[in-house]
């Protein structure tokens, strides 16, 4: 079995909470949890498969732990990675920047080889615009849980099907 890290940060107590049912979710995997505020190049390179977890902040920014990362991720080498994102938005306070900081991130991965996976529908959300669109789906698992959070737990256990 390929080792698999999910990587986030701690200092955010939603996506914090995301992150532990989303490794629940694997009931057939072990998933090694690495925050993002103490990871080194090492760490990426460790894992077959990463999960990243980042929210958005402000008018579609990455938090501090992430933008403080993404300088060390953009010198990695992560060809033959597999890379899922979840992020967390709000798309009735910020429609026009929803889930920015998953668009974000998988630009940075994609540009040191790494391949995205996890893409999902955008259907049943309402936004104006997201960085994280790709060819009209998510560049992974968006969750509202400000809006939406009755509609959590199902896109979790959906995403971890595809």
């Amino acid at each position: 079995m390929k080792k698999i890290g999910l990587f986030y940060g701690t200092s955010t107590t939603k996506t914090a909470k995301i992150a532990k049912k989303i490794t629940a979710a694997f009931e057939d995997a072990k998933v090694d949890i690495i925050p993002v505020e103490d990871v080194w190049e090492k760490d990426f390179q460790e894992f077959d498969n990463i999960i990243v977890g980042v929210s958005t902040w402000f008018d579609g920014e990455l938090p501090t732990y992430w933008d403080e990362v993404k300088p060390e991720l953009e010198s990695l080498k992560l060809k033959g990675k597999k890379v899922a994102i979840f992020g967390l938005g709000d798309q009735v306070k910020y429609p026009e920047n929803f889930v920015d900081g998953m668009g974000i991130l998988a630009e940075t991965f994609e540009s040191v080889g790494a391949t995205l996976v996890g893409f999902t529908s955008s259907e049943g959300y309402n936004f104006e615009h997201s960085r994280a669109l790709k060819n009209g789906k998510f560049v992974g698992l968006a969750i509202d849980i400000e809006n939406q959070h009755s509609k959590t737990e199902k896109r979790i256990k959906q995403a971890n099907k595809s």
